[in-house]
Order: structure tokens, then C-alpha cells, then sequence
């Protein structure tokens, strides 16, 4: 049985209340507030049943509001990079603010990471927010109305996203959140985390982090996650851009299936990933660097990693990626899969 309660998190300088929503099962504890439909904590114990927070975030809903490395937070209307910050759909060029290099990232500089989302329901175990997007919003087409649902079903948190709009438009959703499984009493860099991803192919990038449109193979590479491999700092520190900011190509054989595994050798936290969708980002917090946050903890570069299910990366400028075009018959659905346990088995305290 899942336990959920609201509570005032804060204010916006214009007023609107930032509300958090906890969900609390047997063994896991979730915090969710309202802007950007942000996981704000995740409490889950290790194998010898202590209890940690084991995302980025901060204590209050100002840090969340001034944040610019989406802790936690829904990223839309498209996750990633959009070449140029430009792209043709139904027969007209749709131009987005740049704010990463010369592309458009996460949607942009006021994409669904910096807004209010309403909470339309909470019950079942589960918390739902909505949010509108007009037309001409960040500069994409089309009303888009979204809903994000978190549900805590034992010792697996779920996250469906949909979407529909009134004409073809873009969309890609994630959640943005940053992982250390170290939790907070041991928050250091990722060097005690094994990885394994099940992708036999990744997309590499240029040096603004943007994808080529090449699908290269990740055998005999250090893109190769089959197996599961140590995140050491001689790893990270010699990838191109100095560690993953990659999207994997998922092997796909079911409408659920595994993307990523990640485990905590000292600890035996263990998380682990599935999803419906063809592609993973992960991200190794290449671009943190000296953020405060919870229990006083200072998040540096390596010091957490995302595992963002996706559509591919600018698929939307690549016809050879899957579609990612919402269309007002084809609304955009999205399922991610967190399971937590340890490597000693299920979850206990």
C-alpha cells in the first residue's frame, strides 16, 4: 500500500504555490513537486537496509526554480539536442531558441522543466501532473497538452508520459534525474558504480554534445555496456567530452524491455531500468561542478549519472531515426520502469 501526502515546498516570486507530493511504499520513499514535475528526493535503502537519498536536489524550491541542470525534472517538449534549433514539418521551417552551443536543448531556455504543472489527481498509489504548452511555445508547433504520472508499485517507481496535440509536432519526454546510489552520506564520484546497458549500438556526437546522425556499433569500444563496467575516473575522463553524454540504441524485444542496469558495489544498491522507448541517454554529470545541495553536499563533475529513456537524439532532423512526430491521431505515449533492489535480493529495512 502506497502512502502519498501534500505539503506547501514554496513560492514563486510571482506567487504560485510549489507543491510536494510524497509517495511512500514498504521500502521506498518519493518526493515530486509541481515545477517541472521534478523528482525533488528518492529515499531507498541498501543491502544492510539504511536508508539514503540517492538523487541530486536541494532543500527548498528556490534552488529548484534557479537550477539549470534539470535535477530531477520532466525535459521537454524535446529531451536532447535539436540541431540549429530548427527543422521542417508540415511544410514550414519551425525555428527554437538556441541555448546550448548552437542547438536547442531540453526544449528550450523555458521549456517543461521550468514550468508549474498542474496536479490533476493522487490516488492508487500514483501522482499525476498536466501541463499546456500553446502554440508557438519555445517556438514549436501545435497546442500540446501533457500528463506525467508517477505510480509506486512496491519497490518499482513508474513514470508514464502522454501527450497529445492538435497538429504534428515534435515531442520527446524524460525525466532528467540524477543518480548516485552512494546516497548523500557517501556522495562522491562514480567510481564504486558498475553500468550495463543493452545496446549493440550508440549515436556518437560532435563537440557540442550533438548527435552526427551515425548509428555506430559499441562492439570493441568503451561504449560496449554489455557487461557491466566500473565508472572509474580514467574511464570517464578519456571519453570524448570527458564521459557518457551518449544516447544507446536499445535492443528491442518486447513493449517492455531491459535498458540499463546500475549497481553500487560497496552498498549493493542496485537500479534498474526498463522502458518502451528505443533509446537511453546516459549522462555521467560531465557538466557539474561545485552546485550545493541537500544535507550539504556539493555536486561535482562525475559525481551522478542520468538514464534518460528517450526517442533517439534529434530524430526529428534525421529520417533514418524512429519517428518522433505527435500527431492529433497518434498521441505520444512513454513508459519507464525504476526498479530498485540490492545485490543481496529485495529490498529490506
Amino acid at each position: 500500500m502506497t502512502e502519498i501526502k501534500c505539503s506547501e515546498f514554496g513560492v514563486t516570486k510571482d506567487g504560485k504555490i510549489i507543491h510536494l507530493y510524497e509517495l511512500k511504499s514498504q521500502h521506498i520513499g518519493v518526493g515530486l513537486i509541481n515545477i517541472g514535475a521534478s523528482i525533488s528526493y528518492l529515499k531507498v535503502p541498501d543491502k544492510n537496509g539504511k536508508l539514503d537519498d540517492i538523487v541530486t536536489g536541494f532543500p527548498d524550491a528556490q534552488g529548484f526554480i534557479d537550477c539549470d541542470r534539470y535535477f530531477g525534472c520532466v525535459v521537454g517538449r524535446v529531451a536532447n539536442r535539436v540541431a540549429g534549433g530548427k527543422f521542417i514539418l508540415s511544410g514550414k521551417q519551425w525555428v527554437l531558441p538556441i541555448n546550448n552551443g548552437p542547438n536547442c536543448n531540453h526544449g528550450g531556455p523555458h521549456g517543461f522543466d521550468k514550468k508549474i504543472w498542474e496536479c490533476t489527481s493522487s490516488k492508487n498509489g500514483s501522482v499525476t501532473f498536466s501541463v499546456t504548452s500553446p502554440h508557438e511555445d519555445m517556438g514549436f508547433p501545435g497546442e500540446l497538452v501533457s500528463t506525467v504520472t508517477y505510480s509506486l508499485n512496491g519497490d518499482t517507481l513508474e513514470v508514464q508520459y502522454n501527450a497529445s496535440s492538435d497538429q504534428p509536432t515534435p515531442v520527446n519526454l524524460t525525466n532528467h534525474a540524477n543518480f548516485n546510489l552512494g546516497g548523500h552520506a557517501n556522495w562522491e564520484n562514480l567510481s564504486d558504480h558498475k553500468l550495463s546497458v543493452s545496446a549493440d549500438h550508440y549515436l556518437p556526437t560532435d563537440e557540442f554534445c550533438l548527435v552526427t546522425g551515425e548509428l555506430a556499433a559499441v562492439k570493441g569500444t568503451d561504449f560496449d555496456l554489455h557487461e557491466p563496467v566500473l565508472l572509474t575516473q580514467d574511464l570517464l575522463s578519456n571519453l570524448p567530452g570527458g564521459g557518457y553524454d551518449h544516447n544507446f540504441c536499445l535492443t528491442r524485444e518486447k513493449t517492455r524491455h531491459r535498458a540499463a542496469v546500475l549497481t553500487h558495489q560497496t552498498n549493493g544498491r542496485v537500479l534498474t531500468v526498463d522502458t518502451d522507448q528505443p533509446g537511453i541517454q546516459i549522462y555521467t554529470g560531465n557538466f557539474l561542478g561545485g552546485i550545493h545541495g541537500k544535507h550539504g553536499v556539493v555536486y561535482n563533475k562525475h559525481t551522478a549519472i542520468c538514464l534518460e529513456t528517450q526517442n533517439w537524439p534529434n530524430a526529428i532532423n534525421n529520417p533514418k531515426f524512429p519517428d518522433s512526430v505527435c500527431k492529433p491521431e497518434e498521441p505520444y505515449k512513454h513508459t519507464a520502469w525504476f526498479t530498485f533492489s540490492t545485490t543481496d535480493g529485495p529490498l529490506s529495512i
